[in-house]
Formats: structure tokens, C-alpha cells, sequence
């Protein structure tokens, strides 16, 4: 591959730095209060760990599609800084958060609306108690549905700026808020499941309002227009929806057959759902680098392809690969030798804390060869404006791998609830192999957004 000389790279060691620590500090936060969250519930008891775990994957599909149109939002953004036009980069980032806000307010609505069909057929047999608990964190939770798309659009914006820092310092607030109240809900107020569902509503309209002021602030590269009244941008919309649908339509299906596959979870009982729950909390921690690191690919890739230079765009994407692996490696070390510690916090039972384990142990051994492949590489595709590609690979494995497998080894191979595991194992090497021979063909370089 052409060298790049140092004065012609458009980041530098330093800017990288700036750029992925404070995001993988973010992600930390956010992940530590998911456990911190799990491990209070669990005070309160198997059902309501279970409950909130249900309700939690249903608000992690809407998460995911936020994330996705942000995501459509930073790669327009980021292409147009590449080439130096600023006020339509400007107007990306209006767009974004305008659309964000009205699309989530619908969103948030069907979701009240089809509250019977989520707790009695989507979450397939459960318990009395495990329903109960999961309908007062759905009703209660599910009204911070705007604040988290604002959220995810303006902390978006501001990486694309380059400023990772402030989505940090406002994470940091958020977090402080919602661990400070469910440690005075739950264990000073003795609340059950609403002493985790209200801080949670409270932090994320705290996040969304700050974010949003800071945006509305002149000095920002890219601020947002202060009024009330929009105009939507068809043209450029059309460009943050060609990237965001595609994504959106990937991530969301990933979390639907993810609950799929939690239905089937559920017919093993109480201590599998509570085990699978709490294994995917810990897990997220062992790729918490790669998650982190791939928001800001994001904004790097886009610069690079905005400015036409598919050299740079190759150069970098090589490179923060080998970043992920090398942090992934030691996040997943650290986790492991954790593991004992946390269990111990958690206080599940027998059962559970030996499927937890099990669990754990399997993801990181997997997790540190084959994940940066599945998951890292496709960012430099959609970033270059190829989101179609990755749309239909992982839609496509998530229903043959994940789903089938899923069923095939639990049902007739008699794995239990670890068999949906390895059915998640074998839907990443799949993707991995297809993802490599995409980038190799160097197909993803023929496609333009703006």
C-alpha cells in the first residue's frame, strides 16, 4: 500500500488518542451503570433481574436504531468536512436531530401501544412476577425513548466535530445521577423495580437536555439552529437515511432475533434468563474497546472518503484494527479475572452463577480473535457509504446463524441456554469471513453519499 508521509495524514497518534479515550471512558460509564443496575435489581430479586433484562433488550433495538441514524448523521457530517463545506455539514447535523426527535416521539408512542403484545408474545413464557416487573420498567422507561435519540444525535455530532470529550463529561453527569438514585430508591426507600426504571428516565432527559443546549451554542462548528420551526432538508435527509435505514434495519433485526432467541431462553426457567442477562451485561465490558473505538472509525473513515483519499481511508482502517484487537485483549483479561468478584456481588444461584461463567469464559476466548472482524470492519463500509452490504450479510446471518442455530441446538442437540451462545459464535465467524473477502475486493470504495 502507498505510504503516507506524517505531514499529509489527516490524524495524528495524539488525535486518535483524544479521539477514542474519551469515548471508550463513556462507554465504560455507561456499561458500568448497566451493572451497576443488575447487580441492585438483583437485591430485589430473580424475577425483577429477569423482568428488567426482558424490557432491557426491547430498549436496546431502539438504542441500536438511534445509534444507526446517527450514525447516517456523523457519516454525511464527517464527508462533508472532509471536502471543506462546512454550512452543509451544518445542516446535516440539523437535520439529524430534528428527524431524531419527531421519529422517537412515534416510536415512543407504538411502544405504550403495543405494551400487551411485549409482555404476553414477544417474551413468550414467563412467569407472573417476571411479567409484573416488566411491565412497571417498560412504563416507566419507555417515556425516555426522545431523550436517548436527542442523546445519541447530539453526542454524534460532536464526535464528528472531533470532540468525544464532552459526550464523555456528559455521560459522566448522567451516570452520577442515575447510580446516586438507585442507590436511594432501592436501598434507602426499599423500592423494587422503580427504584432502577426512575433514575434511569431522570439521567437520560438530564443527558439530552445538556447535550442539545451545548449544541445550541454559536461557537460550535456545527450548531443547531435555535428556533422552533424546521424545514426538512429532503435531499440531505435522503443521504442520512441512505446510511441510517440500512444500519438501522441490520441493527434492529440483530436485536430482534436476539429476542427471539430470549424467548427461547425463556422456557429454561428463571436462573437462564437471569444467567443470560447478567452474562451479557458482563460480556459488553470485554468489547466495550471495540464498541468505543468504533464510533469514532466512524468519523475518521468519513473524513478520509469525504476528502476522496482511499489510501488514507485503507491505512487507518488497518491500523485501528490493530488498536481494538490489542485493547480487547486486555478488557477481556481484566473481565476474567473479575469474574469471581462479580458473581460473588451478584448473589444468583448456583445454577445461575454456573451458566454465567460458562458463558463469560467461551465469549472472551471467542470475542478476542474473531469479533474486530464482524463488527469493526463493516463501520469502514458504511462510512464510505457502502450500508447495504453489511445490511444483508448480518440480516442474513442473524436468521440462518444466530436464529436457526439457536433452535437447532437447544431443541434437538439439548445445549439449553448455551446453546444460543454458540449459535451467536458461529454467526460472527460467518460474518467475519464474508467481511474480509468484501474488504479485500475493494468494493466498498465505489460508492458515494455525497
Amino acid at each position: 500500500m502507498e505510504q503516507i508521509s506524517l505531514s499529509t495524514k489527516f490524524f495524528s497518534n495524539r488525535d486518535l488518542f483524544k479521539l477514542f479515550l474519551p469515548l471508550i471512558i463513556e462507554q465504560f460509564l455507561e456499561y458500568l451503570v448497566g451493572l451497576a443496575d443488575s447487580i441492585m435489581v438483583a437485591f430485589v430479586g430473580e424475577s425483577a433481574v429477569s423482568g428488567v433484562s426482558l424490557v432491557d433488550f426491547v430498549m436496546a433495538l431502539l438504542i441500536s436504531l438511534f445509534a444507526a441514524l446517527s450514525t447516517g448523521g456523523a457519516v454525511v457530517a464527517g464527508q462533508y468536512l472532509g471536502k471543506k463545506e462546512t454550512e452543509k455539514s451544518r445542516e446535516a447535523a440539523n437535520q439529524l436531530v430534528w428527524f431524531a426527535g419527531i421519529a422517537s416521539a412515534i416510536i415512543m408512542l407504538l411502544i405504550y401501544f403495543a405494551k400487551p403484545f411485549i409482555l404476553n408474545d414477544l417474551f413468550g413464557h414467563i412467569s407472573d412476577d417476571v411479567r409484573r416487573d416488566a411491565n412497571t420498567y417498560l412504563m416507566i422507561t419507555a417515556l425516555s425513548i426522545p431523550f436517548l435519540a436527542l442523546y445519541n444525535a447530539g453526542a454524534a455530532i460532536f464526535r464528528t466535530m472531533g470532540n468525544s470529550k464532552l459526550p464523555m463529561k456528559v455521560m459522566l453527569i448522567m451516570n452520577i445521577v442515575h447510580a446516586a438514585g438507585n442507590a436511594v430508591l432501592i436501598y434507602g426507600l426499599h423500592y423494587g423495580v422503580e427504584g432502577v426504571a426512575i433514575p434511569t428516565l431522570i439521567s437520560r432527559i438530564a443527558a439530552a437536555v445538556i447535550i442539545i443546549a451545548m449544541l445550541l451554542n454559536k461557537k460550535q462548528s456545527l450548531h443547531l439552529k435555535c428556533s422552533l420551526r424546521h424545514r426538512f432538508n429532503w435531499p440531505v435527509l435522503k443521504k442520512i437515511l441512505g446510511i441510517g435505514v440500512p444500519y438501522g434495519l441490520e441493527n434492529g433485526l440483530f436485536y430482534f432475533g436476539r429476542i427471539v432467541v430470549l424467548s427461547l431462553v425463556a422456557t429454561f426457567g428463571t436462573a437462564a434468563i437471569a444467567a443470560n442477562a447478567v452474562s451479557g451485561t458482563i460480556v459488553m465490558f470485554q468489547v466495550l474497546p471495540g464498541i468505543a473505538i468504533g464510533l469514532g472509525l466512524t468519523v475518521v473513515i468519513s473524513r478520509c472518503v469525504g476528502a476522496g483519499d482511499y489510501v488514507q481511508a485503507k491505512y487507518y482502517t488497518k491500523k485501528i484494527m490493530r488498536i481494538v484487537y490489542v485493547t480487547q485483549v486486555i478488557s477481556c483479561v481484566v473481565v476474567l479475572a473479575l469474574l469471581p468478584l462479580i458473581l460473588q456481588v451478584y448473589g444468583l444461584s448456583d445454577t445461575a452463577t454456573f451458566m454465567t461463567k460458562k458463558n463469560v469464559w467461551y465469549h472472551g476466548i471467542f470475542m478476542i480473535f474473531i469479533w474486530p472482524l464482524a463488527y469493526t470492519l463493516p463501520i469502514t463500509f458504511r462510512a464510505s457509504g457502502d450500508a447495504k452490504f453489511p445490511m444483508a450479510v448480518g440480516s442474513l446471518s442473524m436468521l440462518f446463524c444466530r436464529i436457526a442455530l439457536a433452535y437447532l441446538f437447544d431443541i434437538y442437540f439439548h445445549m439449553g441456554m448455551f446453546g444460543t451462545w454458540v449459535a451467536m459464535f458461529i454467526d460472527w465467524i460467518a460474518k467475519a469471513a464474508i467481511f474480509i473477502y468484501r474488504y479485500i475486493s475493494g468494493k466498498w470504495m465505489q460508492f458515494r453519499t455525497i
